[in-house]
């Protein structure tokens, strides 16, 4: 079980995301809907896991992954993202990511790397 902070600007993608990760044993601990909300709540909540949308307002994605990497080198952000975002995720992975969802969500998928990103 993992305590995870998610951080996507859509409420209708953080329902569903919750639905599964709470299925299958884990707590979330916060939902922040932009980048600056996200470094907040990981500085205040300290979670195992960081689910990340890429694409949001305020502070995008990978701007909130490397001030939260900065903070705790040893943070696990998975980034989640939408078809298309190839280069996006190369960033992400020179940031620090520890993984990618993408979107459209699949729950076998998501679990199995929740799972993995948790050992």
């Amino acid at each position: 079980m993992s305590r995870i902070l998610m951080v996507d600007d859509s409420k209708t993608s953080r329902k569903i995301l919750r639905g599964i990760l709470e299925e299958n044993g884990h707590v979330i601990v916060g939902e922040a809907v932009n980048g600056l909300e996200a470094i907040e709540m990981y500085k205040s909540l300290h979670p195992d896991i960081t689910t990340m949308d890429i694409t949001m307002p305020v502070k995008d994605g990978l701007t909130a992954l490397k001030e939260i990497m900065e903070y705790d080198p040893n943070a696990k952000v998975v980034m989640v993202t939408a078809a298309g975002q190839k280069t996006k995720m190369i960033d992400a992975l020179k940031y620090g990511a520890a993984e990618f969802l993408t979107k459209p969500f699949e729950a076998a998928q998501i679990i199995e790397i929740i799972n993995r990103v948790s050992q």
